[in-house]
């Protein structure tokens, strides 16, 4: 069964291929297991999302910051249902999408195509993504943004960032 995962990257890093798979920021190798990896050491988390209006037909596996006045939080679609994987946080430095086109284009990481709808898919049948390893992002990551994703590689959890605090799940 294929995964897919949809994400939006934040960081602005030097992209470059090893083995067919991706590399963000500079680094010399890659997790064999990893379609999507990021340097070690970071400080920089991947952001989701932050959408208005909840995809019509979101595959498992789909991440987002619901950013709808009621919600406030990041989510994950599994099994027919989102789940909520912080508390409402706050959406007050969130910066307004200003575009006014929609040309429905996407990037595809590990096929040549894919039918999910995202911004970011990566597909595979036998490799994932791996998120940035970021040393306590509470007190590391000086300005997170709403829906901001990394694994704390010392609490050995996936952090999450609401826009009011970060949120961990084992």
């Amino acid at each position: 069964m294929k995964q897919y995962f949809l994400i939006a990257i934040s960081s602005l890093g030097i992209y470059s291929n090893v083995n067919a798979q991706t590399v963000i920021e500079e680094k010399t190798a890659s997790s064999a297991s990893a379609l999507l990896d990021f340097k070690k050491g970071t400080t920089n988390g991947i952001i989701l999302p932050a959408v208005e209006t909840l995809p019509t037909t979101p595959e498992n596996g789909t991440f987002l910051f619901d950013a709808r006045f009621t919600e406030k939080k990041v989510k994950m679609f599994e099994n027919g249902a989102w789940v909520s994987l912080s508390e409402a946080g706050n959406t007050t430095t969130l910066v307004p999408y200003s575009g006014t086109v929609d040309n429905g284009k996407k990037t595809v990481i590990g096929a040549k195509e894919s039918d999910a709808d995202g911004v970011l898919v990566l597909e595979s049948a036998n490799k994932a993504l791996v998120l940035p390893h970021v040393m306590n992002p509470h007190l590391t990551v000086k300005s997170p943004y709403p829906g901001m994703m990394c694994y704390d590689t010392v609490r050995n959890a996936v952090a999450v960032f609401d826009g009011a605090v970060w949120n961990y799940w084992k």
